[in-house]
């Protein structure tokens, strides 16, 4: 009588799963997130003209195209909009070059006063 009490149980959970499982394979999500970015056109000239002239270019070309990347994709099923906190989600994009140059000039002249 036990093997048999046991067999319906299971039997009704099984019925049960079953019923619930085309509910749970209904429920879907999509995100439209893109990612985008264009052509970068940068160009420097340096140039120099004089006999007595000292130069120290220091040319660094910093460019970014696009757009962060932020989508969170949460599926909630069964539960309160409440049920999850978010803490420091988003995203950024940061752009920080450094470019040291040390110049030193120096004039090295040697005069001759011949006469």
């Amino acid at each position: 009588m036990k093997k048999l009490m046991m067999l319906a149980a299971l039997l009704a959970m099984a019925m049960v799963l079953m019923a619930a499982l085309p509910a749970i394979a209904q429920v879907t999500q999509e995100d439209e997130q893109e990612g985008e970015s264009a052509d970068i056109d940068q160009s420097f000239e340096v140039s120099q003209t004089g006999d007595n002239s000292s130069q120290c270019p220091n040319i660094q070309g910093t460019a970014n195209t696009g757009n962060s990347q932020n989508v969170i994709d949460l599926l909630q099923y069964e539960g309160e909009t409440d049920d999850f906190e978010f803490e420091e989600v988003g995203s950024t994009v940061d752009v920080s070059p450094t470019n040291t140059t040390t110049c030193t000039s120096e004039v090295n002249q040697a005069a001759s006063a011949a006469a």
